[in-house]
């Protein structure tokens, strides 16, 4: 009986929880990666979201691919 309970607490899932992520500075502030879009400079909201519509724009939405 204790083996059988053994063998199934092992099997289980761990509980997910939405949102459980960083707390930290927001995605806009940059990661310090020399990788970056050209026109965005990180720290720059405005310039953030110029890049984050650009994206939607060039064809990088999945939803547009897939439907």
């Amino acid at each position: 009986m204790a083996a059988a309970l053994l063998a199934l607490a092992a099997c289980t899932e761990k509980p997910q929880t939405a949102g459980g992520g960083h707390h930290g500075a927001p995605a806009y502030a940059g990661t310090g990666s020399n990788f970056t879009a050209a026109g965005w400079k990180p720290g720059d909201k405005t310039s953030w979201e110029q890049e984050i519509k650009a994206r939607m724009q060039r064809g990088q939405n999945e939803y547009n691919k897939t439907n």
